[in-house]
């Protein structure tokens, strides 16, 4: 099996991954009440698949006993950017990995 610290780069935290950690725990809007399994979101190798993805998780946080249902991937391209007048640029391609955790899982390091 590969590094797992390899694998998974970084936790994501934005003001929409914060939001999408949290929805599991609302109980007054019955639509956000479906999702009763918390997720985590991840900043991931490029070139991981999820099942390395979901090894990696589990393996990182098992003194948690944390268990893994689902991943799903986002690969987000660079944008152009410039550099100066003449010298284009362009910002890095990276991939997020927003995982789904059994239900009474957590993990609370933000």
């Amino acid at each position: 099996m590969k590094d797992p610290f390899n694998v998974v780069k970084a936790r994501y935290v934005t003001e929409k991954a914060t939001m999408l950690e949290q929805l599991h725990l609302s109980d007054k809007n019955r639509c956000l009440a479906r999702c009763d399994a918390p997720k985590a979101v991840f900043l991931v190798r490029t070139s991981a698949n999820k099942q390395e993805i979901a090894k990696a998780v589990e393996e990182i946080y098992k003194e948690k006993n944390v268990k893994v249902t689902k991943v799903n991937t986002i690969l987000t391209k660079g944008k152009p950017k410039k550099r100066g007048r003449a010298r284009p640029g362009s910002t890095a391609s990276y991939k997020k990995a927003i995982v789904t955790l059994e239900k009474g899982d957590r993990i609370d390091e933000v």
